[in-house]
């Protein structure tokens, strides 16, 4: 890739997994009454068609990685556990008690935090319950994130036993340097210990969580730890670029100087440099920053045209509702957003309460679902089109205008009222989208918002 067009758009952009992106989010006018009417809408559309997708924030961590942008609470106290679990099944019956209906689920998620804080014990109660009062669709996917580090082989039998059939591990770099940076200090025989006990338990989907970009990480870093992953051979890999947002974590990622970190170019090589390895290894890329082998379910998703993405990243089940349960968790009715209090103690009281513990959120008006569409098709199939009179609007023209450039640089190509992503602007995936991005454009931050797109 040619410095200059590293230079050109290595510029601050969302990553996506919504839009309107966070910070766009006209949360003056967002009530929770108006949350719950639009999943209650969105429920009865699709609920008894294709179900809906649970996500549910297990926050604890028993240390501080660095590099972390997630929502966390750092601490040792394994008593924490069953308090929250507790007031997560209630949440999800303040749910059910929303819908009327047993909700079909599709798909579920334990993310964090670290889910595997939580000892086995008390993710088959938290699991079994919220079962109880479910339905499963067919061919439902749970799926979890294990830390390498204390993911036991009783919890990926627990899991298993209650439906999990897929598992991401958190590897980042092997490099120690680079370990001790970040805060994440993991040899590589725990990686293979794992990996190769969920294979032997029967996970269908191992994946492995890579980064690039991190302080003080060089292409010879990368090249090893993809060389590690190559010889374990997951299924899926997220090979993630490092989101510096210092600004918004404060102190969770100032444990090192922003002049430890590798320039834009040395970033980018670093990525193609890995995605050459991983590519030569077997390895499908999928959409940004996503790789799968054929075998993987990720990979049928993007040859059918029906991968998705959501703020869970890419997936293979397509839902129109996604409810997020537990703290600073983001629930998606397809027409409205709607995200949980950050705070526990403000969790706990909401949810003692009987209130659906929302903050925040935005419902979407007809534009805001046109342009949803375009970059959902922009960062799923690399291609959109407006042949369809509900995907044009008013601003298309000036949008086409920026999309020119694009053209000139060889990074899409205009098609018969659509434009397809080449290969060479793949990279460029974010930008593209922002040229999409309405309120983006109306409105430029005042403040940096996002991280760097390359």
């Amino acid at each position: 890739m040619s410095q200059s067009l590293i230079h050109k758009y290595n510029v601050a952009g969302p990553r996506y997994t919504s839009y309107p992106t966070v910070p766009y989010w006209n949360i003056d006018t967002f009530s929770l009454a108006q949350w719950k009417a639009s999943l209650k809408r969105s429920f009865e559309e699709s609920n008894s068609s294709e179900g809906l997708s649970l996500y549910i924030h297990l926050p604890f961590c028993e240390s501080l990685c660095t590099f972390c942008g997630c929502h966390k609470r750092i601490t040792k106290r394994h008593d924490l556990e069953s308090p929250y679990i507790k007031a997560v099944l209630k949440e999800w019956h303040l749910y059910c008690e929303l819908l009327g209906h047993k909700p079909k689920i599709k798909e579920l998620h334990l993310g964090g935090g670290t889910p595997t804080f939580f000892s086995p014990e008390h993710l088959n109660f938290l699991i079994s319950e919220l079962l109880k009062v479910s339905n499963l669709a067919d061919n439902y996917e749970f799926s979890f994130e294990g830390h390498p580090n204390n993911t036991t082989e009783a919890h990926l039998q627990t899991l298993f036993d209650l439906g999990f059939r897929r598992v991401s591990f958190g590897v980042q770099d092997y490099n120690i340097k680079v370990q001790i940076a970040i805060h994440r200090i993991q040899p590589f025989e725990n990686v293979k210990r794992v990996t190769e006990l969920a294979r032997k338990i029967g996970y269908t989907s191992v994946g492995h969580d890579i980064i690039f970009g991190l302080p003080f990480q060089t292409e010879a870093d990368v090249i090893e730890t993809i060389r590690k992953t190559n010889a374990l051979m997951p299924d899926r890999i997220a090979f993630y670029s490092y989101a510096h947002v210092p600004w918004i974590k404060g102190n969770g990622q100032r444990g090192f100087n922003d002049d430890d970190l590798p320039s834009a170019e040395s970033k980018r090589l670093q990525y193609e440099t890995g995605k050459q390895q991983l590519e030569a290894a077997g390895y499908e890329e999928i959409g940004m920053d996503h790789f799968a082998l054929k075998t993987d379910s990720l990979f049928k998703a993007m040859e059918t045209k029906i991968l998705h993405r959501n703020f869970m990243g890419y997936t293979a089940s397509k839902t129109q509702a996604m409810i997020g349960l537990g703290v600073s968790s983001i629930s998606d009715s397809w027409y409205g957003f709607a995200q949980n209090v950050k705070s526990i103690e403000a969790y706990y009281h909401l949810i003692d309460e009987g209130i659906i513990p929302v903050f925040k959120g935005h419902i979407l008006n007809s534009e805001d679902l046109k342009i949803r569409k375009h970059i959902l098709n922009l960062m799923c199939n690399f291609e959109t089109s407006w042949t369809d009179e509900d995907l044009t609007f008013e601003e298309l023209p000036e949008v086409l205008i920026k999309l020119k450039e694009f053209e000139n640089d060889d990074l899409l190509q205009f098609e018969t009222k659509g434009v397809a992503v080449t290969e060479k602007g793949k990279p460029f995936i974010r930008n593209i989208c922002m040229a999409f991005d309405l309120l983006l454009q109306r409105k430029k931050p005042d403040t940096q918002l996002f991280s760097m797109t390359i």
